[in-house]
């Protein structure tokens, strides 16, 4: 997973640490007992830097990795908790008690062992009824998890669990990550800086004193629910998201829709000009959005978006057989790929609606794939790459839906398709290519939809 915040003021904060724990003023504490998998092993320590509005101080925020082991400052009043020239250090202790875990687990663990003895000696058709057990221990482990959102609301594990199609590793909360943004979103702390480094004997896949984001597998599952963004990039000048269905990009009118890709980046990042979306994704539509921190970049992007040099990809799924779709743009037979363009207008009368109007409507311009078949919810429906050559609003939707296109809408379309309720928009932006404002590099980055 990217790192969400800049890294170097954090990393400054993680070498004294180190510096710390080698000559014996700070000690981590075994309070759980040392499985012999883990002994010797190395941690992820973690940091957080932040500024405290209410006290106009420095906060230095540290964690470790996982529930078994706890920083402790040596030779201090308060083990937890220092002040040095005005900079307040804070250890953080584990978000749920290894006490905690053991009771969650009690329920089944015996039945599980006596389950294992037997499988062990031959008798694998008791398998599914352990695989049941061990997963509903799991999620007894899960309920126990409550995060700090950026919004300063709660958010639990079952809540982030509940918008996935799978259960998230053992361990998934016990990060440092996790802890370091529940207690600054807790005390609505502004964030400067987070990093976290592996100590230890070097291994295959860490470096001692070395950074590392956080992981994939478990940070990369619940931090983007906790930030309120899931940052794919950033850099001083760019900030790449994956945004999800159902927020939009930039706030609309009304206190009821503030709550944006643009209001929540800039609440992470409070030095981020007002409109710093570089282009615009539909609220229902998921995917790569790109958003600048300073004017001067958001310039240079917003000329490349005009000028057609940022090249965008789409995939969407069609509500149906496109071979078999009646629209006048639809495909013979046997026709993989072509072109569409239509041009459209706002339907002043039906807002926001874009109604077909070859006089007065901008031009839309679109390049398709087809991709093949695919089985949805029992439905066989059409898996379609696009490529928009134009940015017109709702170019992609209109192509699919509009008897001038293929006259098959994309599943999910509440404007232009039949959607079943509750049912969101399946088209995502998973490409995106473009120049860097400042270095001029040629940046690439694929985001694939999670609907497929």
């Amino acid at each position: 997973m990217f790192p969400p915040f800049p890294q170097f003021t954090a990393h400054h904060y993680i070498q004294k640490l180190i510096d710390d724990l080698d000559c014996g003023k700070v000690k981590i504490q075994q309070i759980t007992e040392e499985s012999k998998e883990r002994l010797g092993s190395g941690l992820m320590l973690g940091c957080l830097v932040a500024y405290d509005k209410k006290t106009n101080q420095r906060i230095i925020l540290y964690a470790l990795s996982g529930i078994s082991r706890q920083l402790i400052f040596q030779n201090s009043e308060n083990p937890s908790q220092i002040t040095i020239q005005k900079e307040k250090y804070i250890i953080l202790p584990p978000l749920v008690s290894d006490q905690a875990i053991n009771k969650a687990l009690l329920k089944n663990d015996k039945k599980i062992h006596e389950l294992t003895d037997l499988i062990n000696k031959g008798d694998k058709s008791l398998e599914k009824e352990r695989s049941l057990l061990t997963t509903e221990s799991l999620k007894n482990v899960f309920s126990l998890y409550n995060f700090t959102r950026f919004d300063g609301k709660k958010i639990s594990l079952n809540q982030i669990i509940g918008k996935k199609d799978k259960l998230p590793p053992t361990g998934t909360g016990d990060c440092c990550a996790p802890k370091l943004l529940d207690y600054a979103f807790k005390h609505n702390l502004e964030i400067l800086s987070m990093d976290e480094v592996f100590y230890g004997k070097d291994s295959k896949n860490k470096k001692n004193g070395s950074s590392y984001g956080p992981c994939d597998e478990r940070c990369g599952y619940i931090l983007p629910s906790i930030l309120g963004l899931e940052i794919l990039y950033r850099d001083s000048c760019l900030c790449l998201i994956n945004k999800e269905s159902g927020l939009l990009s930039v706030p609309g009118r009304g206190p009821e829709k503030i709550d944006s890709a643009e209001s929540r980046l800039k609440f992470l990042f409070p030095e981020t000009i007002n409109q710093p979306a570089v282009h615009r994704l539909d609220m229902e539509t998921s995917g790569l959005l790109l958003l600048a921190f300073d004017k001067k970049s958001h310039a240079f992007m917003n000329k490349e978006f005009e000028k057609g040099r940022v090249s965008k990809k789409y995939i969407a799924i069609l509500d149906g057989i496109l071979e078999k779709a009646e629209g006048l743009a639809a495909p013979k037979r046997g026709e993989k790929s072509g072109r569409i363009e239509l041009a459209f207008r706002l339907d002043p009368d039906n807002r926001p609606h874009q109604i077909y109007d070859p006089e007065k409507g901008k031009l839309g311009i679109t390049e398709w794939k087809n991709l093949g078949l695919i089985n949805y919810k029992g439905k066989k429906c059409t898996v379609v790459e696009f490529i928009p050559l134009t940015g017109r609003t709702h170019q992609l939707r209109l192509a699919a839906s509009h008897q001038k296109g293929f006259g098959l809408p994309i599943v999910g379309d509440s404007l232009y398709g039949n959607p079943e309720e509750g049912q969101r928009l399946l088209l995502h932006c998973c490409h995106l290519e473009f120049r860097h404002p400042v270095s001029g590099q040629l940046m690439k980055f694929d985001c694939p939809p999670d609907f497929i």
